[in-house]
C-alpha cells in the first residue's frame, strides 16, 4: 500500500484557534450536578465543607482548561424557573422536572454556579428558558447577574450576599427549540420572531452581553430561517450534534459548518452587515440514548472508539478555526461525560485523554492541512452517520472525501522554554500535529510534508492514546486507556496504528534561509 501524504505549510494560516472551543457544559440532568460536581456532606471528605463542591472533580476539570461552562441546560432549561434556585436553601421550592421526568430540589442554582465557575477558573455561559419562560423572566435573570443599579433583582442579589455584579457575558436564546422533545417547541419563523424581540430587550438592559441564537445541525432549514432573521442581533449561531458511534461524525460536523458558513455569509449580505458572526457548537459528543437513556441519567461508559470520536470532533473544530469560536462538550461530569464519579472517587473515561491533549497542546494558529488518499483502503466506504455523508462522497474525488481514515489537524504555537514558561517573539515555535486513524483494521505509513523553506527538527515528542482493542474502556482503579508520552526521531514518515489517536506530535521549525 502506498504511503499517505499529509501536506502542511506553516505559512498557510486559517485563523487563531479560539480557546473557547474547549469549553464545557453542566445540566441539571442525572448526576451531573447532584452527586457530581456538587456533593455536600460527602461521607468520604471529597467535597468542600463550605460550598459542597467536589474537590476531585474540580481538580480533574482544571486540567482540561475549559474557558466557558454552559448552564443550566440543555432540555432542562425549557421548564426551569431560575428564581427557584436563589436565596436561602431551606426556602427553595422542590419542582417537577419535565425534561428528564425527575424532581428538581433547586439546592444548586445561579449563585452556586457562579461560585463554582470562579473556583474552577472558568467563565459562565447561561442559557435562557424560552419554553415556559417569559421575556420578563429573562430580563430579570440578566439584571440579577449583571446589574449594578438600585433595582429589584440587583438588590435581591445583594440581599443574598453578592454585592458585585457577576458580569455574565454569554447568554443563549433558548435550547433546541426546534425539537419535539422540547417544552415550548416552535416553528423556525416563530422562534426567530420571538428571539429577535428578546435580543432587542436584553441588549437595552445590558449592551455588553453576547447572544447565541438557537440553531440546529448547521444543514437544516431551521438554520437558514433563523439566521436570516437573527443575524443583525446575535453574535453566535449555535449548532448541536451528538451521534451514537464514531463513524464519520467528523464528516457530518464539517459539512454542517461549511453550510453554516455560507448561510451566515448570505444573511450578512442580505442585511448589509460587517459584524462578526460565528458558530457556537455548544453541544457535541458521542451519545447512544438507547444504551444510556436520558431519563436514567445518560451515564455512558466510553471505550477507545469513543475516544477516537472525540479526537475526530476536535480535529474539525481546529480545522474550522475561522468559523467555530465556541464549542462545549456535552456534558462535563457523569452525564455522557469524560469524568465518572462515585461517593469515594472518580475515574477519567477514555474520552478525557484526547480532550486533555487538544486543550493543552492544540492552541495557536490553525494551519491548512491536505491528506492524500493513494489507494481505496485509505477511505472508509461503509455506512455513515448520518447517511448523507456517504451519498455526498459517492461522486467526490478521493482526495476531497470527508471519510478518509487518516484525519489530521495542525497548529503553529509558541514553544515552552526551559522551566516551563512560554517563549516570546524571539523564542521557538512548534508545529503541533494531531493525527487520528479511524480504521479498525489498517495501520498506515504517513509521510509528513512541509512547505517551502521550512526546517523541521528530527527530535519530536509524541503523545499517544491507543489500546489493543477498540472496545477497551476505563473504570474505577483501572484507567486502561490513557495518554502515553515518548520522544521519537522524525525521519519524514510516521507509522500510525490502527484505531488510534496515534500521536500529538510537536515539531520545532524555523524558516530556512536563502
Amino acid at each position: 500500500m502506498s504511503a499517505i501524504a499529509v501536506h502542511i505549510d506553516p505559512a498557510r494560516i486559517i485563523d487563531e484557534v479560539d480557546p473557547r472551543i474547549y469549553s464545557g457544559f453542566t445540566e441539571h440532568m442525572g448526576r451531573c450536578i447532584y452527586g457530581g460536581l456538587y456533593d455536600p456532606g460527602n461521607a468520604h471528605g471529597l467535597a468542600d465543607s463550605t460550598t459542597g463542591f467536589r474537590l476531585d472533580v474540580l481538580d480533574a476539570l482544571k486540567e482540561l482548561r475549559m474557558p466557558l461552562v454552559r448552564y443550566p441546560g440543555g432540555n432542562f432549561v425549557s421548564s426551569y424557573r431560575w428564581q427557584d434556585g436563589i436565596g436561602p436553601r431551606e426556602l427553595r421550592p422542590r419542582r417537577p422536572e419535565l425534561a428528564w421526568l425527575t424532581e428538581e430540589s433547586n439546592q444548586f442554582g445561579t449563585d452556586e454556579f457562579i461560585s463554582w465557575c470562579r473556583t474552577l477558573g472558568t467563565e459562565p455561559f447561561i442559557c435562557l428558558n424560552m419554553g415556559t419562560g417569559t421575556l420578563e423572566d429573562a430580563l430579570a435573570w440578566v439584571e440579577y447577574c449583571n446589574s449594578s443599579s438600585n433595582t429589584h433583582y440587583a438588590n435581591l442579589r445583594r440581599k443574598y450576599g453578592h454585592d458585585e455584579p457577576y458580569d455574565v457575558k454569554y447568554w443563549a436564546l433558548g435550547n433546541e427549540m426546534w425539537g419535539p422533545w422540547q417544552v415550548g417547541q416552535m416553528q423556525a419563523k416563530d422562534y426567530a420572531k420571538k428571539a429577535f424581540q428578546w435580543a432587542k430587550a436584553l441588549r437595552l438592559l445590558d449592551p455588553s452581553i453576547k447572544l447565541i441564537g438557537c440553531g440546529e445541525t448547521g444543514y437544516s432549514d431551521w438554520d437558514r430561517v433563523t439566521l436570516k432573521k437573527l443575524a443583525p442581533v446575535v453574535d453566535f449561531h449555535s449548532i448541536h450534534r451528538k451521534v451514537p458511534s464514531y463513524r464519520a461524525i467528523a464528516a457530518a460536523a464539517e459539512k454542517g459548518l461549511e453550510i453554516t458558513r455560507s448561510l451566515i455569509d448570505l444573511a450578512k449580505i442580505e442585511h448589509d452587515l460587517s459584524k462578526e458572526l460565528t458558530v457556537a457548537f455548544d453541544e457535541w459528543n458521542v451519545w447512544d440514548p438507547v444504551r444510556a437513556p436520558g431519563e436514567k441519567g445518560a451515564e455512558e461508559h466510553y471505550d477507545l472508539s469513543d475516544a477516537l470520536a472525540v479526537a475526530s470532533w476536535l480535529n474539525v473544530f481546529v480545522r474550522k478555526a475561522d468559523i467555530v469560536k465556541i464549542a462545549c462538550i456535552a456534558q462535563s461530569v457523569n452525564v455522557i461525560s469524560p469524568i465518572i464519579t462515585s461517593p469515594t472517587g472518580l475515574f477519567r473515561q477514555t474520552t478525557y485523554f484526547p480532550l486533555h491533549l487538544f486543550s493543552t497542546l492544540m492552541r495557536g494558529k490553525s494551519l491548512s492541512v491536505h491528506v492524500t488518499t493513494p489507494s481505496p483502503e485509505t477511505v472508509y466506504n461503509g455506512p455513515t452517520v448520518p447517511a448523507f455523508i456517504r451519498n455526498l462522497d459517492t461522486h467526490t474525488p478521493d482526495s476531497a472525501k470527508l471519510t478518509k481514515f487518516i484525519d489530521v489537524s495542525a497548529v503553529l504555537a509558541s514553544a515552552p522554554e526551559q522551566g516551563g514558561s512560554v517563549s516570546g517573539e524571539n523564542g521557538n515555535t512548534e508545529l503541533r500535529i494531531a493525527i487520528l486513524n479511524r480504521s479498525d483494521t489498517h495501520s498506515f505509513d504517513v509521510s509528513l510534508l512541509f512547505g517551502p523553506a521550512v526546517s523541521v527538527r528530527d527530535q519530536v515528542r509524541v503523545h499517544e492514546v491507543w489500546s489493543a482493542n477498540l472496545g477497551d474502556a476505563n473504570g474505577f482503579g483501572d484507567e486502561k486507556v490513557q495518554t502515553v508520552v515518548r520522544d521519537a526521531t522524525f525521519t519524514g514518515a510516521y507509522s500510525v496504528k490502527k484505531h488510534s489517536f496515534q500521536s500529538m506530535c510537536s515539531f520545532i521549525y524555523t524558516r530556512g534561509r536563502g
